[in-house]
């Protein structure tokens, strides 16, 4: 079968290697985004994706939009079975849509978590499991009929990027499922009564207050190691883990030092750091700056 490739970056990427790898699938064209200037020094990177298809010799396109008339009707001429769709970036127009079945990849159990950021609220929000859609696109936003779902566990301690590669592999092994049994599968509707939906993750969403010890733990669970969590002071806390939830404390109050880390307290629960980075400086033990700053039990960290 002839498929098109759309998508950006490593989940995709993923994804991208195994369609190649596969005997029965011809990848005839793959689709990702412009290069970006990365880094201080702004050099032009390009995308995994483009990276991979260059070293198969298979043709790459990366308009600026896909929705131009010129992008649209070079696309046509392209011939395929599917058009498989894997954090491309861009919404596809109609137009692409009725050239061949659009089969989009998201990691949720739609209709949850539509939009941007699924692996992140799922930790944010302390589930206990996620997985990955299969889905025909339609021109909404993750809207479209699902042809299958895959689902994983999620364990309590679970941190985004372990997260991040399991789903993606289980991503890879779902796509070439579903392309292989695409007859098999009959889409069904999403119940809309139930969908929820994630924005792009900010800088600013790192921020954080020792107010819930589950929430903040979950934060630091979902912004490793980008953005990660830091207090208003600036001060990043890399290394932590939850203690328990039940206490109620002072907002931020050292409840014990430890040989090698602290407890604080939140109003509700408490946490273990071991870790921090003081803005503009390195990460270093978090003995070493509560005796660098002179605070101890009882004292507040900030």
């Amino acid at each position: 079968m002839n498929v098109i490739f759309m998508g950006t970056p490593s989940y995709a990427d993923e994804i991208l290697k195994e369609l190649i790898a596969d005997q029965e699938i011809n990848v005839v064209a793959v689709y990702t985004q412009p290069d970006k200037p990365v880094g201080r020094k702004k050099v032009l990177t390009p995308p995994p994706v483009k990276v991979t298809a260059e070293q198969a010799a298979i043709d790459v396109y990366q308009p600026t939009r896909l929705r131009d008339e010129e992008t649209v009707e070079e696309l046509l001429k392209i011939e395929c079975d599917y058009i498989v769709v894997a954090a491309y970036g861009q919404i596809l127009p109609k137009a692409v849509l009725e050239h061949a079945p659009c089969i989009n990849l998201h990691a949720s159990i739609l209709p949850q978590y539509r939009g941007a950021s699924p692996i992140q609220q799922t930790l944010l929000n302390g589930d206990n499991k996620t997985g990955v859609t299969a889905m025909l696109m339609d021109e909404g936003l993750d809207t479209g009929d699902i042809i299958k779902i895959e689902e994983i566990e999620v364990p309590a301690d679970e941190m985004v990027e372990t997260l991040f590669e399991r789903l993606t592999e289980t991503a890879t092994s779902l796509t070439i499922d579903v392309l292989k049994n695409f007859e098999n599968y009959p889409a069904v509707k999403q119940d809309e009564s139930l969908s929820t939906h994630c924005t792009k993750i900010t800088k600013a969403e790192g921020e954080v207050i020792f107010d819930d010890a589950q929430v903040l733990y979950n934060k630091y669970r979902a912004f490793t190691p980008w953005p990660g969590i830091y207090l208003e002071s600036g001060l990043k806390l890399k290394n932590l883990s939850l203690v328990e939830i039940e206490s109620t404390n002072d907002s931020g109050k050292i409840l014990e030092v430890k040989k090698e880390s602290i407890i604080v307290g939140c109003t509700k629960g408490s946490l273990e750091i071991f870790s921090v980075q003081p803005q503009s400086k390195k990460e270093m033990s978090v003995i070493s700056y509560i005796n660098g700053q002179r605070i101890g039990v009882e004292d507040t960290l900030s």
